[in-house]
């Protein structure tokens, strides 16, 4: 297994997606930080606002680094089917059993990478942002709470995108089907069905790096949803990896 996890491990490293997410993923998220501090002024003087909740959403603002986490999870996968190597790496990997392992593994741990990079981009974000300013980050314990929800989240986003992507098994169609649900199908369910939307995981996710809105789960009740995703699409993926054809 230790082989195949380094094959594994050097194929993600293959190509430009990897950096590329990442790329995309800091700078959407540095505009959007940026975004939140370039109001801060006026905001803050009106009494809208105040420097606390503004540095709270400057660190929440890197949450969109999961989105990137998965949409690489499910190109690492589907790009195989795209490249038509799929079938050489079950017969090299010993198993389809052992191959969905490994890339989940992989998947999984580039994530890790993914969400040190947003954690540490969301820690040194207020005092970069705020430097412009006459004001001074003010960092709380539920900013560190949220810079933690940040990180989690990052990481479980890539598992996810690796399960999609082994049953979606089409590149474009992957990177569609999380593009949709997490920017447009998840964010409509919470605002017509909020008592529905809320258990998206999408939505169950703002719950750990606290969006804040009142409809959303309980941070505990979030993971159980999460899991319960992860669990159900890790089945789905599984069954049908192992049932059909490879091609």
């Amino acid at each position: 297994m230790r082989n195949l996890l380094a094959a594994e491990w050097s194929k993600m490293w293959t190509g430009r997606a990897w950096w590329s997410m990442a790329l995309i993923g800091v700078v959407l998220g540095a505009l959007a930080g940026s975004g939140f501090v370039a109001t801060a002024d006026e905001n803050i003087a009106k009494g809208s606002t105040d420097i606390q909740a503004v540095t709270d959403q400057v660190v929440r603002s890197w949450f969109m680094l999961l989105l990137f986490s998965a949409l690489l999870g499910a190109v690492y996968v589907s790009r195989e089917y795209q490249a038509g190597t799929i079938g050489r790496s079950v017969l090299l990997s010993g198993g389809r059993s052992r191959l969905l392992a490994a890339k989940l593994a992989v998947g999984t741990a580039m994530g890790v990478l993914f969400g040190l990079l947003a954690a540490g981009c969301a820690a040194v974000s207020p005092w970069v942002f705020l430097a412009r300013t006459t004001h001074h980050p003010a960092w709380t314990h539920e900013t560190t709470l949220t810079l933690i929800g940040v990180f989690v989240v990052t990481v479980l986003g890539a598992p996810w995108g690796v399960l999609l992507g082994w049953i979606i098994r089409n590149q474009t169609a992957a990177v569609a089907t999380l593009l949709g649900l997490t920017l447009f199908v998840d964010e409509a369910l919470l605002r017509v069905l909020p008592a529905v939307g809320r258990f998206t995981l999408t939505i169950a996710m703002s719950s750990v790096y606290r969006d804040g809105k009142p409809e959303l789960l309980s941070e505990p009740l979030a993971f159980v949803v999460i899991a319960a995703w992860l669990a159900a699409a890790g089945c789905v993926a599984r069954k049908l990896f192992l049932g059909r054809d490879v091609l």
